[in-house]
């Protein structure tokens, strides 16, 4: 068969994808290192196309991403690739194991319950859900009646997230990453127990436990074995995003790194603050004997040489990397610019000026971005793009899952598959007219109390006010219609609710609709409530910023959101020491490192054109011993007098209205003069 749907390939990626493919063995272990740019997701596709064209059987591929989107995109690629290679394409559920960690450990979890030690009916606490139960948990133990302020239940969980995904001891946790909690460590772990036995009790697992779990089994030698050889071959995209819980579970399952292969970036490694460690890549090699081959990815097919060149000098300047320089076709003459603005108004004024006329000389607003390096940083552009009326939309808003409506119809499909969910019982029972926290722990406390906690519900005395709606939603918790019937009534009980609790019930009433739509799509409630939990999708209302009228919009998002997007015209607010590097994260040289490779990311987004912004002053609030200020900023670290020549530097400021003249000396009291009328 000649392999001709190799033919797109470059001679990089092609001698990646054809590593160690064909051969009677299975293939040793392999890093890809692709740069920003240079084709990773064809690469990554092509290389489970050949392993198919050249015998493999689909159902012991083993593919693991970070979101749900990447997984069927990766699918639907290998399936094009295949029809090309022979003739017929495999279906997208042909690949029977591709997904995220998170899901691929909650579907071996549920299908290996039995031998250990869960029940199979579990359900998955989001992180809202989750940090309700931390909170009960605190209020239990008495920890939210302190005399001190006790750590709030966000902080909690945060902290315990932590020590389970980078398996840090509380101790060092507290230390380096909430310094402020550090008293409370006893209280803490005696909580964090209170926890965990809690979700035992409840038969419940929260998003961290999918990966700790599925870890701590993987302990077993024999367990370990029995997992890893459903599979011979592992791939792994974006693995400079893992942490070590994700490191330790591949290396249980492939302890020879046979038929493992990795992709990722550790110049795009951003995510400490998820607990990813970008040891885990720049290590791999080493992780196995013989080492593992490495491939690297350096043909950027997105942005101009000029902003390579600009970039390759920014992460040049790393500690410690993996070397690559990437290189482009795309010639321009034009180089990224950084601008000196007076102050971040200045910033944004410039900023729309140029994003609208880009916009008149051809360049859509979808096409154009604003990063940041936090949310707040965008605050004066926002103002500005409101008063000139250039609509926008800014991403790190609230998810679908976030949204409260959502949630109330959620919790009830999990507490009608789960009723002894206290989290997800509560939440359902405050729905209800007239039921209270004392009344609602009143019937919860009668549901664990009972064999079938499902025909205890029907023999519930209600509380008076709550009477009339009770006979409506014992029926729609408990009506065994079968999937995906009974989300339907559960939302018919649910709409005359959504009129009473929420002002704009339209909106919302549109996101349960699409809920329901997305509901049919699979085959059970519970494959539903996991997936969904996993990685939701964009809610529709909620979301502040969101054009619902207007077709095109500008794109504003921080620089962890943007990772893996691109646009032709690309603008980065601050780009000043204390906004990238963070005032935060200059605590460490890792914390620094990251910081400079944040901007890489941002830069390397750019296609076309890159602005840099560097505003000389800013307003700060909240300074604990000077309160609000004016503050000088200096040109990112990150970019050295020395680098400047890859840029083109200039400086901005308003123009002034003709004929304007400076204001007059101070010569009224205005203050005094209105205090005086009262006088």
């Amino acid at each position: 068969m000649q392999a001709t749907y190799l033919d797109k390939l470059n001679p990089d990626q092609r001698a990646a994808v054809v590593h160690g493919v064909g051969g009677a063995d299975i293939p040793p272990p392999l890093l890809v290192i692709a740069g920003a740019g240079s084709g990773k997701t064809s690469t990554l596709a092509h290389r489970v196309a050949h392993l198919l064209v050249n015998g493999a059987d689909p159902r012991r591929i083993l593919l693991m991403t970070f979101s749900r989107r990447a997984a069927t995109e990766l699918t639907r690629r290998v399936e094009r690739i295949t029809t090309q290679a022979m003739g017929t394409g495999y279906a997208a559920e042909a690949l029977t194991w591709a997904g995220t960690f998170h899901a691929i450990g909650a579907r071996l979890l549920r299908e290996h319950a039995a031998g250990i030690g869960l029940s199979p009916d579990f359900t998955i606490h989001d992180r809202e859900d989750s940090a309700d139960l931390m909170n009960l948990c605190r209020h239990g133990l008495g920890f939210s009646k302190t005399e001190q302020r006790f750590p709030a239940k966000g902080t909690c969980l945060a902290i315990y997230s932590r020590v389970v995904n980078a398996e840090e001891p509380l101790a060092e946790a507290l230390k380096a990453h909430f310094p402020w909690c550090q008293s409370w460590e006893a209280e803490l772990k005696q909580l964090f127990g209170a926890y965990v036995r809690a979700k035992r009790d409840q038969n419940v697992l929260d998003y961290d436990d999918l990966l700790l779990a599925w870890a701590q089994v993987m302990s077993d030698a024999d367990f370990a074995a029995h997992i890893g050889g459903q599979w011979d071959h592992v791939l792994i995209d974006e693995y400079q995003d893992t942490n070590r819980l994700q490191a330790r579970i591949l290396r249980a399952m492939k302890p020879d790194g046979r038929g493992l292969t990795v992709v990722g970036d550790d110049a795009q490694s951003i995510y400490a603050f998820r607990a990813a460690t970008v040891r885990n890549i720049l290590d791999f090699p080493d992780s196995y004997a013989p080492a593992a081959d490495v491939f690297t990815l350096d043909r950027n097919y997105r942005s101009t040489r000029p902003i390579l060149t600009a970039a390759n000098a920014v992460i040049g300047a790393a500690r410690e990397r993996f070397t690559k320089d990437l290189w482009t076709e795309r010639e321009s003459a034009e180089k990224p610019r950084i601008v000196t603005l007076a102050t971040e108004a200045d910033q944004a004024r410039y900023i729309v000026d140029r994003v609208l006329e880009d916009r008149e000389a051809g360049t859509a607003l979808r096409d154009q971005a604003v990063l940041f390096r936090t949310a707040s940083h965008s605050g004066q552009l926002e103002v500005e793009l409101t008063r000139r009326n250039v609509p926008f939309v800014k991403f790190g808003g609230l998810k679908f899952l976030d949204s409260a409506h959502v949630k109330d119809l959620l919790a009830m499909l999990r507490f009608a598959q789960n009723p002894r969910d206290r989290v997800a019982g509560f939440r359902v029972l405050h729905l209800l007219p007239g039921v209270g926290p004392v009344a609602a722990g009143r019937i919860l406390d009668a549901l664990d109390l009972s064999p079938q906690p499902a025909l205890a519900l029907e023999a519930v005395a209600p509380p008076a006010r709550a009477a009339a709606d009770w006979p409506g939603f014992v029926a729609a918790m408990t009506s065994g219609a079968g999937w995906p019937e009974e989300i339907s009534m559960i939302r018919a009980w649910y709409d005359p609710q959504l009129d009473r609790i929420h002002e704009d019930a339209e909106a919302r009433r549109a996101d349960l609709l699409q809920l329901e739509q997305i509901a049919a799509g699979y085959p059970s409630r519970e494959k539903f409530l996991t997936e969904l939990t996993l990685d939701p999708p964009d809610a529709t209302s909620d979301r502040s910023g969101v054009p619902l009228k207007d077709e095109d919009y500008l794109i504003l998002s921080t620089i962890h959101s943007a990772k893996g997007q691109e646009w032709k015209s690309v603008y980065l607010l601050n780009a000043v020491d204390g906004c990238i590097p963070s005032d935060l994260g200059t605590g460490s040289t890792e914390e620094i490192e990251e910081e400079r490779r944040l901007l890489y990311v941002a830069m390397t987004r750019a296609k076309d054109r890159l602005t840099l912004g560097v505003p000389l002053r800013f307003y700060v609030t909240q300074q604990t011993r000077n309160g609000d200020r004016h503050v000088y900023a200096m040109r990112t670290r990150f970019i050295p007098k020395e680098m400047l020549g890859h840029f083109e530097t200039t400086s901005w400021s308003p123009p002034q209205p003709a004929g304007t003249r400076p204001a007059p000396v101070h010569r009224i009291d205005v203050g005094a003069q209105m205090l005086s009328m009262w006088d």
